[in-house]
């Protein structure tokens, strides 16, 4: 069960209120920097809906777009016009109308293999950092979104697979993915991950409540090992929330 020491639960009654909460807390992160601001995105379904929230009247007007820098977790190896590419979803649904188009940084998929493409991404955060190596009283992100895959995976980092013990390099090429669809991708590695202010973990609907109930009972499983150096917060729904879990007061 859970301990101390895990992560920050926090439950809302939907996905619709959770999208909301999630929103809070990136306009929580933008507001406690009066600079440059970096924000890692995710792909899957999870944040669907907070990237609608954002890109909608109500919520675009409060983002400081001309600060905030925009990056992604991993990428699955397609074109980028391809729709399964993660980071030409949140273009479509809120960057493109709304960012600077040199504040948004997607992973390079035109390469050659993942390998090319996560070592070209790997040199675009190092000069955005300016450093080749990460200090953790500096982090790289002052927001990292997440997801947690029914297998327990979370960005391109699957259960068993070599790049999940990656502590050298900040981005790794990955051959074959563990889930739907089986295309190669590239992702940061959890070192890079975890070099953030917060990590907000997005875990809604009913079909994510055994997945969840193995994290929340303290699985090895990637989802559970990603923290940030900073707070590390599992926003869920009620929907998605073990039966024999109580929600927190």
């Amino acid at each position: 069960m859970m301990t101390a020491d895990q992560p920050k639960l926090i439950v809302e009654a939907d996905a619709e209120a959770l999208a909301r909460a999630a929103a809070e807390r990136v306009m929580a992160r933008i507001a406690a920097n009066p600079g440059q601001i970096a924000i890692c995105l995710t792909g899957g379904s999870s944040p669907k809906k907070l990237y609608e929230l954002l890109g909608s009247e109500a919520w675009r007007g409060r983002i400081p777009w001309d600060r905030v820098h925009w990056f992604i977790g991993d990428e699955r190896f397609v074109p980028a016009s391809d729709p399964l590419n993660n980071m030409a979803v949140a273009r479509a649904t809120f960057l493109d109308r709304n960012a600077p188009a040199e504040h948004i940084h997607p992973i390079p998929t035109a390469s050659e293999n993942p390998d090319c493409s996560a070592e070209a991404y790997a040199r675009e955060l190092q000069v955005f950092y300016g450093a080749d190596r990460l200090d953790p009283a500096r982090p790289l992100f002052d927001l990292v979104l997440m997801g947690a895959g029914p297998d327990g995976h979370t960005a391109s980092l699957f259960p068993g697979y070599p790049e999940l013990e990656e502590t050298r390099r900040w981005v790794v090429g990955v051959p074959k993915a563990n889930v739907s669809p089986f295309v190669p991708r590239v992702s940061l590695t959890l070192p890079t991950l975890a070099s953030c202010r917060e990590m907000l973990f997005q875990i809604a609907g009913q079909d994510k409540r055994p997945i969840l109930t193995r994290l929340c009972n303290g699985e090895n499983l990637p989802a559970v090992r990603a923290h940030s150096n900073g707070e590390t917060v599992w926003l869920v729904d009620k929907a998605a929330l073990p039966e024999d879990i109580r929600e927190p007061r």
